[in-house]
């Protein structure tokens, strides 16, 4: 892409923000364990760690806050907030909670036996944990084209159909009790799925009698993606596409974090009355009352506004173009990254850039570190210290593809000029890359670890880091 985006939209109130000096830097990143979770937010400069809650709100959703009633039982805003989600998710119940992994959190405690298999196109960090947590056993199925680098086919989000049959035929069917998938595919490069594999998956999941559930995070960018690279949608609505991806789903779990534009909140939408009224009981005793779910009035306004403004084309059109140009920054710089663009991050190949690092040691979270060292930009890393470590209901030692490190860009919220200069920060490290060490665990929960634990950088020549 050869021009920026243009913004749809002017900022009408700014929030000062500062650099710490590089002596406060290294002291601070030093000072939580080199984990950029445990940094405070008032010691970032460019916040990209995340998408989730991190974007800001329109006027209007600012304004239907005013609006908020946060009687305990059946206030008003349920109502708008139901009517808009059964409208674009095409689904007859709706269980609001606070965000997604509650949802995750409620599905799985319902529906999963220890022992049962969840396949995915790719589990998400909470949705695999959440998985693991109830005994499961969580399935990536990624499709083949994700692993050609050099292709540029749009769809690299979808899940291997042939893989999927392939494990319920293994496993049998009665052992699997549903196939996620997330739309956008975060974990790969935010990349979208295709109608025709939602269809498929869909016809897979009727032969075996499997539900079928989207993690729905990201749906407004995936129907963009549809109408832009899938035949016969390009004169199709963005809502008429999200619907009609939504219908062949049984359930949707989203966090509304993302894709519903609003800071906090989330939802469950499902067609099965009777798993509807299971999902209830253990909403009230978790969540709340479920006409609120662990939201004020004025959060379900938000969301129920968000909802609807980001299926706006204008939008998107430049929600996606900002991506693609922040990725062709990146790469002028000299990052590897995984191509094409998603939807709302770009993914760098540290295990690419840094290849003196063993995965072990964490490359990922070693650009991590540096970014924040360089330019106080706090980035994550998606790779072995997320999705590494043993499975504990398996013992099996989970191992990631790649060594990625995710720069997840908030809605509305930094300008093309503050990309540019995490872009100048990415070509230091670019410069430096054969000078950066590896990073060694010091303490690590069981789930999650990449949340809370703490790491220490390792000695020596980068080039020559030992194994455990």
């Amino acid at each position: 892409m050869s021009k920026k985006p243009i913004e749809p939209f002017r900022i009408k109130v700014t929030e000062p923000i500062s650099l710490p000096s590089e002596e406060e830097r290294l002291a601070k990143i030093e000072e939580a364990g080199y984990n950029i979770f445990r940094v405070k937010a008032e010691d970032i400069f460019i916040d990209l760690l995340t998408d989730s809650g991190t974007g800001a709100m329109s006027q209007h959703q600012w304004a239907g806050m005013m609006l908020g009633d946060e009687s305990y039982a059946c206030g008003r805003n349920w109502y708008h907030f139901e009517a808009t989600i059964k409208n674009i998710f095409q689904k007859r119940f709706v269980l609001p909670c606070h965000q997604g992994r509650v949802a995750e959190n409620i599905l799985f405690s319902t529906i999963l036996k220890p022992g049962d298999f969840v396949p995915n196109n790719t589990h998400f960090d909470t949705t695999r944990a959440n998985t693991m947590h109830k005994g499961g056993v969580a399935v990536d199925l990624p499709c083949p084209e994700l692993d050609d680098e050099t292709s540029d086919f749009p769809f690299k989000g979808n899940i291997d159909t042939e893989a999927l049959s392939a494990l319920i035929k293994k496993v049998g069917p009665e052992r699997v009790p549903v196939v996620v998938m997330t739309v956008t595919n975060n974990s790969v490069g935010g990349l979208p799925v295709s109608m025709a594999n939602i269809k498929e998956v869909r016809q897979i999941c009727d032969q075996h009698n499997i539900r079928f559930f989207f993690d729905a995070a990201r749906f407004g960018e995936n129907a963009y993606f549809i109408k832009k690279h899938e035949s016969g949608f390009e004169d199709r609505t963005v809502k008429s596409i999200a619907q009609e991806m939504c219908a062949y789903a049984d359930g949707v779990m989203m966090s509304a974090k993302k894709d519903g534009l609003a800071n906090m909140g989330g939802f469950l939408a499902v067609n099965d009355e009777d798993l509807a009224g299971q999902l209830k009981e253990l909403l009230i005793l978790i969540e709340g009352f479920p006409t609120y779910g662990g939201l004020n009035g004025r959060d379900l306004e938000a969301i129920s506004i968000g909802l609807q403004e980001v299926l706006n084309e204008d939008y998107l059109a430049y929600r996606t173009g900002q991506i693609e140009y922040f990725g062709m920054l990146l790469q002028q710089a000299g990052c590897p990254i995984v191509s094409p663009t998603g939807g709302h991050a770009v993914f760098i190949d540290a295990g690419k850039l840094l290849p003196q690092i063993e995965p072990a040691h964490f490359p990922g979270q070693s650009m991590t570190v540096e970014f924040y060292r360089r330019g106080g930009v706090r980035v994550v890393e998606i790779g072995s210290l997320m999705f590494g470590g043993e499975d504990p209901n398996t013992g099996e030692i989970l191992s990631p593809k790649k060594e990625l490190v995710r720069l997840a860009v908030p809605r509305r919220m930094y300008t093309n000029t503050q990309l540019e200069y995490v872009a100048e920060i990415a070509g230091e490290i670019v410069k430096d890359r054969e000078k950066l060490r590896g990073y060694k665990i010091t303490q690590e929960p069981q789930f999650l670890r990449h949340f809370t634990c703490t790491m220490k950088e390792m000695v020596g020549n980068p080039a020559k880091v030992p194994s455990d």
